[in-house]
């Protein structure tokens, strides 16, 4: 297994400081999903990153589209299609209703933080472009709360395709970080005919880029991203192309969680380790 070794930002150092100086009990994670939208890019492909404003959690760093699991997830009624919540279960390690709710979260943040609908009027078709204005109100009413996913993908008649999300990896926030989460990451290709739009109050910049491009960015110091962040971007580039990603993503474990640990180097740098 690959070692990484990235530097460890100061206000995260300083977070373990304060936690392990007062023996402070963990948070408890909240469970939560994120999204990698890939697009072909010639003969490569990109991914979309967004960058959290400053005031929130995480904030100033880049990462994909992605929240917590909201109670409207778990008690989600809604038309299904792909595998079903049981193979999904047996895929993320949880029970059916669970595994459901953590898709139909990844499914319902990718739409409010970019816009992108991964869903169709039937099982073997997705909607086109969801940009126009009367989309827009149905994305601030969901983000809102004023309507739940499940409620409008009803109202339009719309099935889900969880067949379109494919399983990746499970990331664990450290136990020192005051907020911490349990994250699912899934990968999936942006749908023909919709785009993403920079439509998330959550980020103040977005972007397509290559993921060995991100790397090499956040390397010049240019980007700056979180362990779970820089590693999905190692792994998905390894994969050489979308086929790839794909075939790779079958035999991926989204259910041993990662969580990367804060060490001091010997010459007394601070640095997350992930293996």
């Amino acid at each position: 297994m690959t070692t990484h070794r990235f530097a460890a930002p100061p206000a995260m150092v300083e977070h373990a400081r304060r936690f392990h100086a007062a023996g402070t009990t963990p948070a408890t994670p909240r469970v939560a999903a994120t999204v990698l939208l890939l697009r072909p890019a010639g003969d490569d492909f990109e991914v979309y990153v967004i960058r959290r404003v400053a005031a929130m959690a995480f904030g100033g760093i880049y990462a994909f589209p992605g929240g917590g699991v909201d109670p409207s997830d778990s008690q989600a009624h809604l038309d299904w299609a792909g595998p079903a919540p049981d193979t999904w279960g047996d895929r993320l390690g949880l029970a059916p209703d669970d595994a459901r709710a953590v898709v139909c979260a990844a499914a319902r943040e990718v739409f409010e933080e970019a816009g992108v609908l991964l869903a169709g009027p039937d099982a073997g078709t997705v909607v086109g472009d969801v940009s126009g204005d009367d989309w827009e109100a149905a994305r601030q009413d969901l983000e809102g709360h004023r309507v739940g996913f499940a409620d409008l993908l009803a109202g339009r008649r719309l099935t889900l395709r969880s067949d379109l999300l494919l399983p990746w990896s499970r990331w664990i926030t450290p136990d020192f970080e005051p907020r911490r989460f349990d994250t699912y990451f899934f990968v999936a290709l942006l749908p023909e005919g919709q785009r993403t739009r920079d439509v998330s109050g959550e980020a103040d910049h977005t972007m397509w880029i290559r993921p060995a491009d991100a790397l090499a960015r956040a390397e010049a110091g240019e980007l700056r991203m979180l362990p779970p962040t820089l590693v999905t971007l190692t792994e998905i580039a390894a994969a050489g192309t979308l086929p790839g990603v794909a075939r790779a993503s079958a035999t991926r474990d989204a259910v041993t969680p990662i969580t990367p640990r804060l060490d001091v180097s010997p010459e007394g740098h601070p640095r997350f380790i992930v293996d």
